[in-house]
């Protein structure tokens, strides 16, 4: 068995993904196979909750209210539509439910209450439950292991260095905070990020420094590929290439051995071959259904299609780990405090995505 390293360094990431490609490949499909079965991959559906108005200002995110994108915001979804939801779900192979909210941070309140009682009803149906809410504190995060949450994501998104280049409103320690709040917790956690956006491979690697350094190191890492939407600040960006991909996950899956590594935005763009490559480099899961949130992803039909040829299954749900148990609302021991923390704001500014906010006031 490969061992589970958190010391790897820049200069270490960048030698594994710049390997020849068949060297990277058969080594990650090796590393793939000590620790995984390589014929299960794990399927979870993204649900948004509470669709745009977010107050950040990610270059990349069509939700953020300063970018005109025509995206059609909700409000919160109510528990029933969530149920039904995460039951079609279900039927159609998913293994966990992945539930996002265009928020900057969790908030006590109504809300966030409505979210609790979301996560005790999926939990029941036996499915795993993964929220991405934002920044939130430790008292949050116990909150929502209580309620009986699988997983919580919270995206690094890239490297430290080009982090300041892609968002301004919260810095890249807010992301390394939530994460360490969630790990006071039995939450799993999920944390990857956007390959695309401009970024050097030197960041890229930086990226996977910070996530494989972490210990321990995310149960989930979701490798997504820019989708430009047009009204964001980088609606002009080159779709990255498979080549580009296979390398970013191949790497990911040599350097984080027992993670489950996600193919998650940006599958339209690549090829069944393609995909193929992907898995057979070490990924693991997929995120089913029509919409990641706001972005198109393939059909699920095409998906289970794809999985027939090449003889794969589906992942039943808590294999990696036990279900939680669900403490219901009136039985909890746990208070919100009406906290209101001050996560940061950097107050520089990006270019790119001042200018695409002045082309909504045009």
């Amino acid at each position: 068995m490969s061992a589970i390293r958190n010391d790897w360094t820049r200069e270490e990431i960048l030698e594994v993904y710049n390997r020849p490609l068949m060297e990277l490949l058969y080594e990650a499909a090796g590393v793939h196979r000590m620790h995984h079965d390589p014929n299960t991959v794990q399927v979870s559906t993204l649900l948004s909750i509470k669709t745009g108005g977010c107050p950040e200002d990610c270059g990349y995110c069509p939700q953020a209210a300063r970018y005109h994108t025509d995206i059609e915001g909700n409000e919160l979804m109510s528990v029933s539509q969530v149920k039904a939801q995460a039951l079609r779900a279900k039927a159609s192979g998913s293994s966990r439910v992945c539930m996002g909210a265009a928020w900057r941070n969790v908030k006590d309140g109504p809300e966030f209450d409505n979210v609790l009682e979301m996560v005790r009803t999926i939990n029941k149906l036996d499915m795993e439950v993964c929220c991405t809410l934002g920044m939130l504190t430790e008292n949050q995060a116990r909150r929502l292991a209580e309620a009986g949450l699988y997983a919580y994501n919270h995206n690094l998104d890239t490297s430290e260095d080009y982090y300041k280049d892609v968002i301004s409103t919260r810095a890249f320690e807010d992301r390394l905070e939530t994460i360490g709040n969630v790990r006071k917790t039995n939450v799993t956690v999920c944390s990857g990020g956007i390959i695309g956006m401009g970024e050097g491979v030197e960041d890229r690697a930086g990226m996977l420094v910070a996530l494989s350094t972490l210990s321990p190191q995310p149960e989930s890492v979701p490798i997504n590929a820019l989708v430009a939407v047009p009204g964001t600040p980088m609606e002009e960006m080159e779709p990255v290439s498979i080549w580009e991909m296979v390398r970013m996950v191949a790497t990911t899956r040599i350097v984080m051995p027992e993670t489950q590594v996600r193919l998650s935005a940006g599958r339209t763009q690549m090829s069944p071959e393609g995909q193929a490559l992907c898995f057979f480099a070490g990924a693991n899961s997929i995120f089913a259904g029509d919409k990641l949130l706001t972005t198109p992803n393939p059909d699920v039909a095409e998906d289970m299609e794809l999985f027939r040829q090449l003889g794969l299954q589906p992942q039943k749900p808590f294999v990696k780990k036990a279900q939680p148990r669900t403490v219901e609302a009136a039985e909890s021991e746990l208070e919100p405090l009406g906290e209101k923390p001050r996560w940061s704001r950097p107050g520089h500014t990006i270019p790119r995505n001042q200018e695409a906010r002045a082309g909504k006031k045009q």
